[in-house]
């Protein structure tokens, strides 16, 4: 499944459209490059998801926590700068991936033999034209 995002003032359409993709499904790790919008377009998600919190990328807390209008958490992830996989074991990784609650992953592939068989990936590219295509499998 593809959802494309022409700019940015697409976005929270395109994070609707992903929200009807999701199918129950709780854990997305999502793979890009530096700057492909990864950030971006989980702030956009989260926020359609009613969070009201401030969404900012855990780079250095590794995760953080937000709560929907419903009370519902939502965990954002962010692996980039860990330096070993002991790091995500101390964190308790395995009460958020199993919890039921939705789970957003940056740089999943730096833990990805801790993924559970479920998750859904998401490639984000950047395309030539600058829009973004974004790929759930």
């Amino acid at each position: 499944m593809e959802i494309i995002i022409p700019s940015l003032d697409g976005i929270h359409e395109a994070a609707q459209q992903f929200i009807e993709l999701m199918q129950g499904h709780t854990v997305f790790a999502f793979y890009g490059k530096m700057g492909a919008g990864k950030t971006t377009f989980i702030k956009a998600l989260c926020q359609e998801l009613g969070v009201q919190d401030v969404i900012t990328s855990p780079t250095f807390a590794i995760v953080n926590e937000y709560g929907t209008a419903e009370g519902d958490a939502i965990y954002h992830f962010d692996f980039y700068r860990i330096k070993r996989i002991e790091e995500v074991y101390d964190l308790g990784y395995e009460d958020y991936f199993y919890s039921g609650s939705l789970c957003l992953i940056e740089w999943p592939e730096l833990i990805e033999n801790l993924l559970p068989d479920d998750a859904v990936r998401v490639d984000i590219m950047e395309q030539d034209d600058g829009s973004r295509l974004l790929r759930l499998r």
